[in-house]
C-alpha cells in the first residue's frame, strides 16, 4: 500500500494540469468558502487521544443483513443501502453503484494503528451483488481503502473517480481500461444509460506527508432513466451546492456528509447544521446522511450529527440502520434507532493518519 507519494505522468498528468482547479503543482478549491475557520480551539493530538466523551457507542449498533432484500426487485426504481461511513450501495433504474467502499477495520496508513471502525460492515464485500460501477470521491483513507480496492479489483467493474486518483487504483491492481477519472462538470455514461457527473466540492486530498492536494476531490451526480442521486463526498459549505442543483438536479435522493467536523477546520467538512444548508441549496431530494456512525474522527459525540438532523429537519430525512435497504420514496418517518445505544467515553484510537494529515493546511 506504499506510503510514498506517487506522481502522475503522461496523459493523466496532462489532464490534471489542464484542469481549472490545478495551479502551482496541485489542486485547489476554486469556490469560496461559506464558513470561516475558527482559529481558536484547534484540537491537538492529546485532544484526540485523551479527551472527549461519547465519541464511540458502548456496544454494536443495530445492523441488518441486506442480501435477502437485494435479491428482490426495486419496486420504485431507487433503493439505497448505507453500509457505514460514506459507503452506500445505490440501486438506481436497474444499475448498482457502490460509493467510497471502505471495509477495512482501520482508516490509517498503518493496519495496527489508527481509527478503528465501531463494528464490521453488515455484509462481507464478497457477498455484494454484481456492480455496474464503483465511485471514489477522493483519496483520503476513510474513502479510498486499500484492502477494499484490492478485493473489488478482482471484479470486472469500472471505477469512476476524480482526476489523479486512478494512479492509486492502478497501483493496487485495477486495470487502467476500467478507470474513468473526471474533472468537475465532466461526465461518463455507463452501459445501459446511467450518467455519472463529477461536481465541485470544497475539501483537500493527500495520503502522506508529501502529496497534499496532488489529486482532485469531487462530489457526484448520478442520473438514470427516471431517478437522480447526489453524493457529496467530503466537502464544506460553498456556493457550489446551488450551482449543482441548477445544473445537475433535481434529485430524488441526496447523500450528504454530516460527521467528523470541528469549527477550527473551517469549510472542509459540513457538520449537520451546514449539511442542512447544503440540502436547502441543492433544492430537492430526500436526505440520507453519510460520513458518520462508523469511525471516531473528530471531537464530537458519535451520535450528535443524527440528533441535530432529527431535531431540526425530520421531514425528508432517510436514516436507515446499517445494512438496511430503503426505497426513499417509501420512507414516511425516521426512527431514532441510534438513541438506544448508550454512549461511552472514547475507547482509544489514533486520529486519521497524523494530525498534520487530518487538519488542512489551508482552505
Amino acid at each position: 500500500m506504499a506510503f510514498f507519494a506517487r506522481r502522475a505522468d503522461g496523459l493523466r498528468r496532462e489532464r490534471m494540469q489542464a484542469s481549472r482547479q490545478y495551479a502551482d503543482g496541485g489542486f485547489m478549491n476554486t469556490y469560496p468558502s461559506s464558513v470561516q475557520r475558527v482559529p481558536e480551539g484547534r484540537p491537538t493530538l492529546a485532544d484526540f487521544l485523551f479527551r472527549g466523551e461519547g465519541r464511540t457507542p458502548a456496544r454494536p449498533l443495530p445492523a441488518i443483513d441486506p442480501r435477502t432484500v437485494w435479491a428482490r426487485p426495486v419496486e420504485t426504481g431507487l433503493r439505497a443501502t448505507w453500509l457505514g461511513h460514506s459507503t452506500v450501495l445505490l440501486e438506481i433504474d436497474g444499475h448498482r453503484v457502490l460509493t467510497d467502499p471502505v471495509w477495512g477495520m482501520r482508516v490509517s496508513p498503518l493496519p495496527f494503528l489508527g481509527p478503528r471502525r465501531f463494528q464490521p460492515v453488515p455484509v462481507d464485500i464478497a457477498a455484494l451483488p454484481l456492480l455496474d460501477a464503483v465511485l471514489i470521491s477522493h483519496d483520503h483513507y476513510d474513502h479510498l481503502d486499500y484492502p477494499s480496492i484490492r478485493a473489488l479489483a478482482k471484479r470486472r467493474v469500472p471505477f469512476v473517480t476524480s482526476l489523479g486518483v486512478g494512479l492509486h487504483l492502478e497501483a493496487w491492481g485495477v486495470p487502467a481500461e476500467r478507470i474513468v477519472e473526471l474533472d468537475w462538470w465532466e461526465r461518463t455514461v455507463l452501459p445501459g444509460g446511467l450518467t455519472i457527473s463529477a461536481a465541485p466540492s470544497h475539501h483537500f486530498s493527500g495520503r502522506g506527508l508529501h502529496d497534499r492536494n496532488a489529486t482532485l476531490w469531487s462530489s457526484f451526480a448520478l442520473r438514470g432513466e427516471r431517478h437522480a442521486v447526489f453524493f457529496s463526498g467530503d466537502t464544506g459549505l460553498s456556493p457550489a451546492f446551488a450551482e449543482i442543483g441548477r445544473r445537475l438536479g433535481p434529485f430524488d435522493l441526496v447523500m450528504i456528509e454530516v460527521g467528523a467536523f470541528h469549527p477550527s477546520w473551517g469549510s472542509v467538512h459540513l457538520g449537520p447544521d451546514n449539511a442542512l444548508r447544503a440540502w436547502a441549496q441543492l433544492g430537492s431530494g430526500r436526505f440520507l446522511p453519510v460520513h458518520w456512525g462508523t469511525f471516531n474522527l473528530a471531537m464530537h459525540p458519535w451520535s450528535q450529527p443524527a440528533d441535530v438532523l432529527l431535531a431540526h429537519a425530520s421531514e425528508g430525512l432517510v436514516m436507515p440502520r446499517l445494512g438496511e435497504p430503503v426505497e426513499p420514496a417509501r420512507v414516511d418517518a425516521v426512527e431514532p434507532w441510534w438513541r438506544g445505544e448508550a454512549k461511552a467515553d472514547w475507547q482509544g484510537a489514533m486520529p486519521q493518519e497524523a494530525e498534520s494529515l487530518v487538519l488542512p493546511v489551508k482552505d
